[in-house]
């Protein structure tokens, strides 16, 4: 018994339609991670790397204000067993005195995607001391605090959180 396979020939069409189906599904993955990646990335900073850049100078100069007020301003942020995060903040001038006549503003913004960023509905409690819950998934977060006082701020502090 004599078993001759007619071997198939590669042919131009053949050569064609592989070349055509490999560069169709590299095109389809690209599509799918490019889809993917603009989708789910939110962690822009800013819109305008230049409008940031002529705002540095005025940010460097409420800094140096603030340091030169020597104020201390406390914070403590806890989730309560409900899962509610609440943060208690307490704001002091130089001389230990209570600071009156302030507003709060706080926030968790998340480290990478701003879209996750959370705000903490601040109310005051008593002289200086502040009040502040939301909701947030467990995580590292940069807390930020704003002292406002009328429409100026007057105080920023920024910390790197881990909630549980």
């Amino acid at each position: 018994m004599n078993h001759h396979r007619k071997s198939r020939e590669l042919t131009g069409k053949h050569v064609l339609l592989c070349f055509i189906g490999f560069f169709g599904v590299v095109f389809a993955v690209n599509g799918v991670l490019v889809r993917a990646a603009t989708s789910t990335f939110g962690g822009v900073e800013t819109t305008s790397s230049y409008k940031a850049g002529l705002m540095f100078e005025q940010e460097v100069a409420r800094v140096e204000q603030q340091d030169a007020l020597h104020w201390r301003v406390d914070g403590k942020i806890v989730r309560e067993i409900a899962g509610l995060v609440v943060l208690d903040v307490a704001a002091h001038d130089a001389r230990g005195l209570a600071l009156d006549g302030l507003t709060a503003r706080a926030w968790l913004a998340h480290p990478a995607d701003e879209r996750l960023d959370r705000q903490l509905a601040m109310i005051p409690v008593a002289g200086g001391q502040f009040r502040g819950e939301g909701r947030a998934a467990p995580g590292q977060w940069e807390l930020v605090i704003d002292l406002y006082r009328g429409d100026t701020r007057v105080f920023r502090s920024r910390s790197r959180v881990t909630l549980r």
